[in-house]
């Protein structure tokens, strides 16, 4: 009790030095953690995990740090700040003369209702509910002494270019945008490659192969990691792909594991020289400090080609870090599926599998089947760009949402 005190009291000192306003016209929305939620996914309910000023207000305010687990039953603190509504406006309640700002702060009110998270208008409840962002972020009116030391840091790491060649001539530079993933391993592994494409389907001008698809994807979740200053290790590898946004991609037998390996025919032979690259990775990285390690492994199924497949995940059962990585990655897709796809439904699914990689490798680890190659809807998700893509920013954000 005295914890949830001492908590708000800072953040009332933090958020009145930074405004002014009086304690008479604010309060703060507090929220219950459901089992499975991590920073993301809570934010994600409230439309503020978008911004990543609301996420680090989220971790400031609740004095969390960026490994720690969010515990079920526990009430938590939102960046959201609730001003008592004057009945004249919001740009007056807020005491800043900007009108889309205010029209914002107006459609979140709206959206907030539209989705029950808030039973009444604010006009009627007179509670005005504002997002940490609209206030302590830059904004297109011109930054405050608070937002403009946030833009700076914007900036700054916006200058941060780094060019990686694996990636291809396209996307091959990479705009650091923040470090909030520093001090964080990911081992981004493809299935299969070299002489074994794994499944494939031949109903158009050229055969589809799913080492070329999961190896597409995988850069993409690369790239988008190393945006925010992770540590990434692509495990299979492949000179001359890169990311691609042609929608037939080529099969071709040239990958190789990292440190120029050669990947051999034989399963078990390729399975264990695969696990060796990454547990010495791993444990090369543990002895430098490195305590937060994830391996991603990405594939495609193939099944009936009148089944329809959506994404599903794999965990190793004796694991609780891998079980909770699964099923926060299904939790990031169902959410994304109910919010584009509304009418559709979603039934991805998370189980246990002893498969060799989850059993042998030291990392956290989760296998993720993408879709079923030998469906023809399914091909969707596989075969154009963007989908390509959203699948990518979707993995991110499930596997950092756990530690």
């Amino acid at each position: 009790m005295m914890r949830c005190i001492y908590t708000l009291a800072n953040l009332l000192f933090v958020f009145y030095s930074l405004t002014g306003m009086s304690d008479k016209n604010i309060s703060f929305h507090n929220v219950e953690a459901k089992a499975g939620d991590g920073v993301f996914s809570l934010l994600r309910r409230y439309q503020l995990a978008d911004e990543y000023c609301n996420i680090e207000q989220f971790y400031t305010i609740n004095k969390l740090s960026k490994s720690d687990f969010l515990k079920a039953g526990r009430e938590y603190t939102l960046p959201v700040y609730i001003y008592s509504y004057n009945g004249k406006s919001i740009r007056s309640t807020i005491g800043e003369d900007n009108w889309q700002k205010a029209l914002r702060i107006k459609e979140y009110n709206e959206w907030l209702q539209s989705n029950e998270i808030r039973t009444a208008d604010y006009t009627a409840d007179k509670k005005l509910w504002v997002p940490h962002h609209e206030l302590h972020c830059a904004s297109d009116e011109g930054p405050t002494i608070a937002k403009a030391s946030a833009t700076a840091k914007s900036e700054a790491f916006k200058k941060h270019e780094r060019s990686y060649p694996l990636f291809g001539k396209k996307y091959e530079k990479v705009k650091v945008v923040d470090e909030s993933l520093k001090g964080q391993v990911f081992y981004l592994v493809s299935g299969h490659g070299g002489p074994d494409p794994g499944t494939n389907y031949s109903g158009y001008s050229q055969r589809i192969c799913e080492d070329e698809y999961a190896y597409d994807v995988a850069l993409r979740v690369a790239r988008d990691l190393m945006q925010h200053g992770a540590t990434v290790e692509i495990i299979v590898r492949d000179r001359n792909d890169g990311i691609r946004d042609e929608r037939l991609l080529t099969c071709d037998y040239d990958e190789y594991y990292k440190g120029d390996i050669k990947i051999v025919r034989h399963q078990l032979t390729r399975l264990a020289a695969r696990t060796k690259v990454i547990n010495d990775l791993y444990r090369s990285y543990k002895k430098k400090g490195y305590k937060n390690q994830k391996a991603i492994m990405i594939h495609v199924d193939s099944q009936n080609q009148s089944r329809r497949q959506d994404v599903y995940f794999y965990h190793y059962k004796n694991s609780k870090s891998s079980k909770a990585l699964a099923t926060s990655l299904q939790q990031t897709f169902k959410a994304k599926y109910a919010k584009y796809q509304k009418n559709r439904g979603y039934k991805g699914f998370v189980k246990d599998r002893g498969l060799f990689m989850l059993r042998n490798t030291l990392p956290t680890a989760v296998y993720i089947e993408l879709a079923n190659i030998k469906n023809k809807d399914d091909h969707k998700r596989l075969l154009i760009k963007e989908n390509r893509q959203a699948l990518a920013n979707w993995i991110f954000e499930g596997v950092i949402d756990k530690p």
